[in-house]
């Protein structure tokens, strides 16, 4: 269920609020790279358990975009620091603001009683994906 309710929530937000069809991996980089914050290609790639060789893709294709920045890094000239654009901080912040509004119109229209059920689910889905992240990082250990 959750897949198909954040396509539906991406795709609304989207629309809304005219925003880009910008591509997932696209976007879990971005939310890597908070405003001020610089990471290295090698950085990212370990944060979001991504190959090099994908994290270089994405990259190339985001600074094409216009969404990224890069420049070399001060403490070796050899490798690079990759940062969001204002204009992709922009975009995110528009996406949030406007997931936010659909996301509480879609509650106003259900059950009070099932709103009450998902508030009092929040924290047992922020441990999940606590332990989803837990187990993705032992079998990275293992592989």
């Amino acid at each position: 269920m959750i897949s198909p309710l954040k396509r539906t929530l991406l795709r609304a937000a989207r629309q809304a609020d005219g925003l880009p069809d910008i591509p997932d991996a696209q976007i879990e980089v971005l939310r890597a790279l908070p405003a001020g914050s610089a990471l290295s290609p090698g950085e990212l790639a370990a944060r979001l358990q991504l190959k090099p060789s994908t994290i270089s893709n994405l990259l190339g294709s985001m600074a094409d975009a216009g969404l990224i920045t890069r420049t070399p890094a001060e403490h070796d000239r050899r490798s690079s620091e990759v940062r969001a654009s204002d204009a992709a901080l922009e975009l995110l912040r528009r996406f949030d603001q406007a997931s936010g509004a659909i996301l509480g119109q879609a509650l106003a229209l259900i059950d009070p009683g099932e709103r009450a059920a998902l508030a009092a689910a929040l924290p047992a889905l922020e441990r999940l994906q606590g332990a989803l992240e837990q187990v993705s990082a032992a079998d990275g250990a293992h592989a």
